[in-house]
């Protein structure tokens, strides 16, 4: 097997494990969380039924229960967005890899195919060049466009979670 196949492979098989893990994260995440709700709705139920006052049931919903509902919804927001980052970032690492391994094997097989043509082809290897240099024009637009994609999807999670830790804060001083 060449060096191209085996690397395209390897970049597959590496995303898969990207998403795998970040898939495997996310339903960890996911339990551990319906498994802490479970035992927080219990204790509050627990709580409530002690209690004989309704207005003192509302002001304990009120200060208790739903202050630790939106802390728990941003902590669980938070860690979601953590994993999304982190695989978007070694997804981000993949794609620069294949791209400039792309780019190797490209101006090898350039060079290979100038420096072992016949005499009297100079004008088809002007041609030729001037269309692999063109082609490595387009390589580093698409390494370019990829870069922005992952750093406007990092920029996008920040921002999300930058709201969402601003609402908890205001929602906090109210």
């Amino acid at each position: 097997m060449s060096k191209s196949p085996q690397k395209a492979m390897n970049a597959s098989r590496n995303v898969g494990r990207v998403a795998m893990e970040s898939a495997q994260a996310i339903a960890q995440i996911n339990q551990k969380v319906a498994q802490e709700f479970a035992e927080l709705m219990h204790q509050r139920l627990y709580d409530l039924m002690k209690t004989q006052d309704p207005k003192a049931v509302f002001d304990y919903v009120h200060a208790e229960v739903l202050q630790d509902a939106a802390k728990e919804v941003t902590h669980y927001h938070q860690q979601l967005l953590d994993v999304l980052k982190s695989g978007n970032k070694e997804l981000a690492e993949i794609a620069e890899v294949m791209i400039q391994d792309s780019k190797a094997d490209l101006i090898h097989f350039v060079n290979d195919a100038t420096n072992n043509a016949p005499l009297g082809s100079e004008a088809y290897v002007s041609v030729f060049k001037n269309s692999f240099n063109h082609a490595l024009e387009n390589f580093e637009l698409v390494r370019a466009a990829m870069a922005d994609s992952f750093t406007n999807f990092e920029k996008s999670v920040e921002s999300v979670s930058n709201l969402s830790s601003v609402q908890s804060t205001s929602k906090k001083k109210s």
